[in-house]
């Protein structure tokens, strides 16, 4: 049996920092498909494994414990795996850092294709974009991050926080060329980070992994149709 249970769609997008964080500790994990998503989502709340909208949804075999919702399981995993500072203000840190991500990806599809992209409002969403990477790139400083050496808030060793950022800017900047180079000029020690992190063999492993399994994909569907369009 592996150590976790995942519940994600088959692409590389909210639920690839668990799958991050899973695989920077080294542990295993069965990854269960559509259908079996779907199927979950279709029971009433009270039969789910832990009541929930939609994925990503974590069970930890080792104690049978389900959460869903991507900070709650990388703040879960971040305590259960020692993956997060010693003091209270480090783990409040590495928490902002996690729901700072969500809000990316929720403003990268337009709060999940609620709207579709076209060019104006592309060109309208870069200084937007560009002010996250700057507020990356000002917390890493702010902890003596440089683009060759340190982490993001200032660790001995990389955590949850330097995951996440990873696995955020990574897979962006690997499927939008445009995206790259703007993460290269506005946030140097951001970007300096994820390349530094994405060759640690584990998570150098899962981007290997996940671009067999997913090819090109990001988010799906026609977001990203219409996302490809404008970048």
């Amino acid at each position: 049996m592996s150590d976790f249970e995942l519940y994600y769609w088959p692409v590389p997008f909210r639920g690839q920092f668990i799958r991050g964080i899973l695989a920077f500790a080294g542990k295993s994990w069965t990854e269960h498909d559509s259908g079996e998503i779907a199927e979950l989502m279709s029971r009433t709340p009270a039969d789910q494994p832990a009541p929930f909208m939609g994925p990503p949804l974590l069970i930890d075999n080792a104690s049978g414990f389900a959460i869903a919702e991507m900070p709650a399981i990388a703040f879960y995993l971040g305590e259960r795996l020692e993956l997060l500072p010693s003091t209270r203000e480090g783990r409040a840190s590495s928490l902002k850092v996690v729901n700072d991500a969500n809000d990316v990806l929720d403003e990268i599809t337009l709060d999940g294709g609620r709207e579709m992209w076209t060019v104006r409002k592309w060109h309208e969403f870069v200084p937007r974009l560009t002010r996250w990477m700057e507020i990356w790139e000002a917390t890493g400083r702010a902890h003596g991050l440089e683009a060759q050496a340190g982490t993001l808030l200032g660790t001995e060793a990389f955590g949850v926080a330097d995951i996440v950022t990873s696995v955020l800017w990574s897979t962006m900047a690997e499927r939008f060329d445009s995206i790259a180079s703007l993460l290269d000029e506005v946030a140097p020690r951001v970007a300096g980070l994820v390349r530094r992190t994405r060759e640690l063999p584990q998570l150098a492993r899962l981007a290997q992994d996940s671009r067999h399994a997913y090819g090109d994909a990001y988010c799906g569907g026609e977001i990203e149709k219409s996302l490809r369009k404008v970048v």
